[in-house]
């Protein structure tokens, strides 16, 4: 099984020319995470990818930091922005939770489609909250085990896994519920204030920084 830089360095290109396969969610999700965004935010989205969300939210706030792990997503969502004449985001080629390059206190942290991909949630988690500002908030979404009412071809995905690692074809996969992983966001010093499905498993979870 090849490390995480290396299989999403190989697969940045296609990734970024596939189409989103529920647009529906994902409209919606992008709009539930702008309801809580302020023209003065400064925000860090961890995981950005090839920086498509970023760039969409970016006339909502002050600025994006956008970090990833993966140079060649990275270099790929520099072009986006200048093809598209945004200036407020920034993109970074960064394994934050790995080091100490991205620092700073940040108004919202957003980990879109990232925390099941990630060795260690918990240590992930508190990490962001380091990096926020009292009352600030964290915004993720993540794809959890796949219950019963999940979508067949993720019940049916699951099993093939970690043959699909083994031969390169999958990056590490940590399935979580969403119980495991709200008590992770709760243990970090967070009230969790939204959450929900969309679509299942995808949970979608808003959560606020407790003051001190």
């Amino acid at each position: 099984m090849q490390d995480a830089t290396k299989f999403w360095d190989k697969a940045a290109e296609k990734y970024s020319r596939s189409p989103i396969q529920d647009m529906a969610s994902y409209e919606y999700t992008l709009g539930r995470t702008r309801s809580y965004l302020k023209k003065s935010d400064h925000v860090l989205e961890v995981g950005c990818g090839s920086g498509s969300t970023a760039l969409l939210l970016s006339n909502s706030v002050a600025h994006i930091t956008a970090s990833d792990i993966s140079g060649a997503m990275i270099g790929i969502a520099k072009t986006k922005a200048l093809d598209e004449g945004i200036e407020n985001v920034s993109f970074v080629a960064s394994d934050m939770f790995n080091s100490n390059d991205i620092d700073g206190t940040y108004d919202v942290v957003l980990a879109l489609n990232l925390l099941h991909l990630i060795d260690g949630p918990a240590a992930a988690i508190q990490r962001i909250g380091d990096l926020l500002s009292p009352g600030g908030y964290f915004i993720s979404k993540t794809v959890c085990k796949p219950g019963k009412g999940a979508p067949l071809k993720y019940r049916l995905l699951l099993p093939l896994v970690p043959l699909m690692q083994w031969f390169g074809l999958a990056p590490f996969v940590n399935f979580m519920t969403p119980q495991v992983l709200e008590k992770h966001i709760t243990g970090a010093g967070f009230k969790i204030i939204e959450t929900g499905d969309h679509p299942a498993p995808s949970r979608y979870v808003v959560a606020q920084k407790l003051e001190v």
